[in-house]
């Protein structure tokens, strides 16, 4: 008889998570798993509300990336105010969500994801965090990364009045604008961001892909899928963060949509698992077939990647040299590698970088005129944003009056999660074999499948199923005495 093997909790992610891996009596995989046990419910919380208070309530769906859903919101509160906004407000936006990007970037990289690199998964576990990675690359990198990602939200709290959980924007622009003082503060701060984003890139290629281990694993191991890839793009087909068309394109590169964000629903499609409680979208025109991939698969990876993938360029020319370099490594664009989404998050930081200097350099981000007052209400708005980890879409409605009647949320983890389980069972089949011992270097080769996707489930979980499901068990001297279930 076989046996399960469970990892819970996952690590280095936001948000909770676990794997269930089922062997079968040879000691081979037969299934694997990848669950989301937690629950959350933004979209009721803000029904009833004003609807210019909804962009202020759903920075609090996560601590990590609350700019996202801020700016997402703020987008669709100004489409139900009719879509007016004032040019200014536009760049100071796009500016603070530059910086809020290279901070979350950085923790990402440097916290996240570089344990497993820099000291690899046959270190010891309690070595394998940014801790470790200090040890290794010395305190001068770690004082470096620290200070960097300061800066970044110091830039944040210059614009946006505050670092964390920002009330900032308001339908038709911004609640402050940017005095000519404060725009000549932030060149050096900008200048110094763009120095750390270079030097990350070098580190990349220095510590990681110097080591023809790294590169075999990136590019040929099991940790590659043939899926389409989803990002926004703006009129020239570079990539955008804060406004443009979403484009979807197949593991070929044909493209499959271009859609502007009220059109998403025609595009896109949600199913669902009684295993978990995130949703898994996928291309309604294709229709659910299951996690399958190849060319006419209905299942799309977002984020750093997915962007590059979808995109004729990078915006500005140092990340578009980067952007080319990256896809002359992996051998042509689009790249199924999913762990290059480590890289092409080094790109982006280096374009976020490059972007908010511009953008500071400009004299009309310090002008008076940064809010355009609403004149009507529409009644409905979709706002999209690529957030660090995908596209995010927020879709509100409200009445007459300008209270909330519904939303509807789809965030980058949750357009990751059927990649996320594709890939962490296939990596599960080629690493456990019949007479291999899982250990803790194995397990944690396993876990970077899903790290690469920087995956928030404190965002992306927001399935509605009525009463909680629930299973209380009573432990007495290690064995279960009573179990009290409810199911839903």
């Amino acid at each position: 008889m076989g046996r399960t093997i469970t990892i819970d909790p996952i690590t280095r992610l936001e948000g909770h998570g676990r794997i269930e891996i089922f062997l079968d009596d040879a000691g081979g995989v037969s299934d694997c798993y990848f669950q989301i046990p937690e629950l959350r419910g933004f979209e009721r919380f803000v029904v009833g509300r004003p609807i210019e208070e909804v962009p202020r309530i759903v920075t609090r769906i996560c601590g990590v990336c609350p700019a996202s859903h801020h700016l997402a919101g703020s987008k669709a509160v100004d489409g139900c105010f009719g879509g007016v906004i004032a040019p200014a407000a536009v760049k100071l936006r796009e500016a603070y969500y530059c910086a809020h990007f290279l901070h979350s970037h950085i923790a990402h990289f440097y916290a996240l994801a570089a344990p497993d690199f820099i000291c690899g998964p046959d270190a010891a576990p309690a070595e394998r965090n940014i801790l470790g990675v200090v040890a290794r690359v010395g305190l001068e990198i770690g004082r470096q990364v620290i200070e960097a990602r300061a800066t970044a939200q110091e830039i944040q709290a210059v614009l946006g009045g505050r670092k964390r959980n920002v009330c900032w924007c308001t339908p038709g622009g911004v609640s402050k604008g940017l005095s000519e003082e404060e725009r000549a503060g932030l060149k050096p701060m900008a200048a110094s961001l763009m120095e750390f984003a270079r030097f990350s890139v070098r580190l990349f290629k220095d510590a990681v892909l110097s080591q023809s281990r790294w590169v075999e694993a990136i590019l040929r191991g099991p940790y590659t899928l043939a899926i389409g890839h989803m990002g926004l793009v703006d009129e020239v087909g570079a990539v955008a963060f804060y406004d443009g068309t979403v484009r979807v394109v197949d593991c070929e590169g044909s493209e499959l949509a271009r859609f502007a964000p009220l059109d998403y629903a025609r595009i896109l499609a949600e199913h669902v698992e009684p295993w978990t409680y995130l949703k898994f979208p996928y291309l309604r025109a294709r229709g659910w077939r299951g996690f399958v991939e190849g060319p006419d698969s209905p299942i799309y990876g977002a984020g750093p990647l997915a962007r590059l993938n979808v995109a004729e360029a990078m915006a500005t020319p140092e990340a578009e040299a980067a952007r080319q370099e990256l896809f002359a490594v992996a051998g042509g664009r689009p790249s199924g590698a999913m762990l290059a989404h480590h890289w092409a998050r080094l790109v982006e930081m280096l374009y976020a970088a490059e972007r908010l200097v511009m953008l500071v350099a400009d004299p009309e981000l310090s002008s008076p005129e940064f809010r355009v007052l609403p004149e009507r209400i529409t009644g409905e708005g979709v706002g999209i944003v690529e957030a660090m980890r995908g596209t995010l879409i927020h879709h509100y409605t409200c009445d007459d009056q300008g209270i909330c009647t519904g939303a509807n949320l789809i965030v980058g983890t949750t357009h990751n999660n059927a990649p996320i389980q594709m890939v962490t069972k296939k990596v599960a089949i080629a690493l456990i074999r019949p007479g291999v011992t899982p250990d803790a270097a194995l397990l944690d080769r396993i876990e970077m499948a899903f790290r690469a996707f920087d995956p928030c489930y404190s965002c992306a979980t927001h399935s509605l199923p009525g009463a909680m499901p629930l299973v209380a068990r009573l432990h007495r001297g290690g064995r279960v005495v009573a179990e009290l279930r409810r199911d839903g």
